[in-house]
């Protein structure tokens, strides 16, 4: 995937309902990168228009973690599937599981993160 394909899977995500920043995520921008902290509030350290670094695995953790709240369902996972594609399994919920589907586990999280219930 290239650098494009990955600022407009950040972008959905970002625009999520469920999307909050972490202690933990890698954020960047064009100039610049960087990790939020147990120390700073989610606005603090990062340049406005820094974007989720989805390759970054803490930030891959955290986004799992968003996942999990917004579904209201903590045994939420992330599956390998036949055919180089992630799933996100949604037990308890969801009667098709794995539903969101994508060629990388950030794809795959981002489309359960965009079809959360809004409650």
């Amino acid at each position: 995937m290239n650098q494009e394909q990955m600022l407009d899977l950040a972008r959905r995500a970002v625009a999520c309902k469920g999307w909050r920043w972490m202690p933990g995520m890698r954020w960047w921008t064009e100039d610049d990168r960087g990790r939020l902290d147990d120390f700073q509030p989610e606005y603090m350290g990062r340049p406005h228009d820094a974007l989720p670094d989805l390759t970054d695995p803490a930030t891959l953790g955290c986004l799992l973690a968003l996942v999990r709240e917004a579904w209201s369902e903590p045994l939420t996972c992330v599956v390998p599937m036949s055919g180089n594609k992630w799933g996100v399994a949604i037990p308890n919920v969801l009667r098709e599981s794995p539903r969101f589907k994508g060629p990388t586990e950030a794809h795959a999280l981002v489309a359960a993160l965009e079809d959360a219930p809004n409650d």
